[in-house]
């Protein structure tokens, strides 16, 4: 049976055509046993979701495709180790998929149709999850600004491994296949295994205790041994094999209540996997993050797995820029291969900044600034009804709606009704001399600023939303260059003139994301201040069954 047929569109409206191969002799028998028959179609009619259930029957002929107990049994064990991804088995009925072919089997025609395309549903489902994530991020309110994620992974694929009869294939075609994805899927095995293998409670450093270092010795500092070595810190505590499985453990810790350089190391490599200063130093802040429970670095790890499938497809890009919001840091991929990264500033706990998908369209050099409607009524409207010179002192000119300028004396300020405050354009301004632009429903942007020294402190969320980046000049440089234009940056500046637009030739894709754990450059897993205070409500929504 070689033939072609074009299945329905699929989720970003692309035409998906298949190749259907022909049955391999292991599973023949299970397909050409069940040709199209009525009792499914009666239950593909019945059946109501968005998945393309009907499309991938017709794919493969009209035939059934569980109506062979192994390939029931690889369905639900390929489901029960979706676990592994963060995901929850029972939410796709992996513990009642055998029996439910059982019972079907039993029980005529169309019982065994009906099972037939729940368990497609189920399988679709699971792959649509594992895709892209089972939480719609439009649901989180002002976490997302944007579309869902599209369903990514190929239906071809999905039909060819089913033919073959490898289940396991199906649901690799739909995992992400990024680096940090699977990275971070290692990780969640490894703080599970941690866990599972961790015998016995292990003391909590105490949250009054002074701060210990180099030279220290107390039972504190063996208490530190210990909870380090829960972190997985290998060669800290004397040899107990059943008490530490899963680390490497020492027979020659000369005098556990001591604190030598050894564990001075290891807490450093703590503390920088944790974006705390890598002083060595374990003070109230460290303290802390050693006192977490394991549980809660596993919720984690699933909370931002599934992050992860949002994200998926985004590397595949040639030249991409990437804020990681909750890590403070810019990277731009260029086309060449070549990553340049930078310190940011991103919004305040209070004024968060969005998870924002777009694509970098222009620059605005020497930019004034209108001041947005939040800052102008929280920040600003109280400094002017305090000090009348407050505008004057900081160059920033009254506007009535019409764009007329207007005399700052002849506001009642109380009621200022429609005016608009806008910054001219200078060293003063808080968007520097660049703003990097990008459409979307907040108006967030990428800008320089006049305040550099914010960019040395270790937490950054302090901006009203927007991202401000350590050396924009240089990014907007090689954005240009990137996309084909050959303007230079700082002579277009030097002119002078105020709100210069210069379009970029080729727009540069963009995103800003939430991460509150990721690999760092060297495959290391960090975990970073939930800032917004997001992970919560993610990791309930996880939870609820589907």
């Amino acid at each position: 049976m070689n033939e072609t047929r074009s299945i329905h569109k699929w989720a970003i409206g692309a035409v998906l055509t298949a190749t259907l191969l022909p049955l391999p002799h292991a599973i023949h028998h299970a397909y050409a046993a069940t040709p199209a028959q009525p009792a499914l179609s009666q239950t593909l009619n019945a059946s109501a979701n968005d998945l393309p259930v009907a499309a991938l029957y017709q794919n493969l002929g009209d035939r059934l495709i569980w109506q062979d107990e192994a390939m029931v049994q690889a369905l639900a064990a390929a489901i029960s180790r979706l676990d592994e991804d963060g995901l929850t088995p029972s939410d796709y009925r992996a513990d009642r998929l055998v029996d439910d072919y059982r019972m079907g089997d039993q029980s005529g025609e169309q019982a065994r149709a009906r099972f037939d395309v729940e368990a497609t549903e189920t399988l679709l489902l699971a792959l649509d999850h594992l895709s892209r994530g089972k939480v719609n991020p439009q649901t989180l309110g002002s976490q997302w600004s944007g579309e869902r994620p599209a369903r990514r992974y190929s239906m071809v694929e999905v039909r060819n491994a089913l033919v073959r009869g490898d289940v396991e294939a199906a649901f690799a075609a739909a995992r992400p296949q990024s680096s940090a994805y699977q990275k971070l899927r290692q990780a969640l095995n490894d703080y599970r295994a941690l866990e599972r293998n961790t015998s016995g409670p292990v003391a909590y450093l105490s949250a009054s205790a002074e701060a210990l270092r180099v030279g220290d010795s107390s039972d504190a500092v063996q208490t530190l041994r210990q909870r380090l070595t829960l972190w997985g810190e290998s060669g800290l505590v004397a040899a107990d094999d059943d008490a530490y499985p899963m680390v490497a453990v020492r027979s020659d810790v000369d005098d556990p209540h001591y604190f030598d350089t050894a564990l001075e190391n290891a807490v450093k490599r703590f503390q920088r996997r944790h974006q705390l200063t890598a002083d060595g130093v374990v003070g109230e802040r460290t303290r802390q993050v050693l006192n977490t429970p394991l549980s809660a670095r596993i919720d984690q790890l699933r909370i931002n797995l599934e992050r992860a499938r949002w994200l998926d497809g985004f590397e595949s890009e040639p030249a991409r820029v990437w804020v990681d919001v909750a890590g403070y840091k810019l990277h731009y991929q260029r086309p060449n291969g070549q990553q340049w990264d930078a310190r940011v500033v991103v919004g305040s706990p209070q004024r968060a900044t969005p998870m924002i998908h777009s694509a970098i369209s222009h620059l605005t050099l020497n930019p004034t600034w209108t001041i947005p409607p939040t800052i102008l009524r929280e920040d600003v409207l109280p400094q002017v009804r305090r000090n009348p010179d407050y505008l004057a002192s900081r160059n920033i000119q009254v506007l009535a709606p019409s764009g007329e300028r207007l005399d700052p004396a002849s506001v009642d300020w109380q009621r200022p009704g429609g005016v608009m405050l806008r910054q001219v354009a200078g060293s003063g301004n808080p968007l520097g001399r660049l703003v990097v632009r990008f459409p979307n429903d907040d108006m967030i942007y990428l800008h320089d600023t006049p305040a550099k020294s914010a960019f040395g402190r270790s937490q950054r969320a302090l901006s009203s939303g927007c991202i401000r980046v350590e050396g924009i000049d240089e990014l907007a440089q090689m954005l240009l260059r990137d996309s084909g234009s050959q303007q230079q940056v700082s002579s277009l500046i030097k002119r002078g003139s105020s709100d210069q637009r210069v379009n970029l030739p080729q727009r540069i894709p963009v995103q800003l994301h939430y991460l509150t754990a990721w690999p760092n450059a060297q495959g290391e897993v960090e975990f970073r201040d939930d800032i917004y205070r997001h992970d919560a409500a993610l990791l309930q929504a996880l939870g609820r069954p589907v």
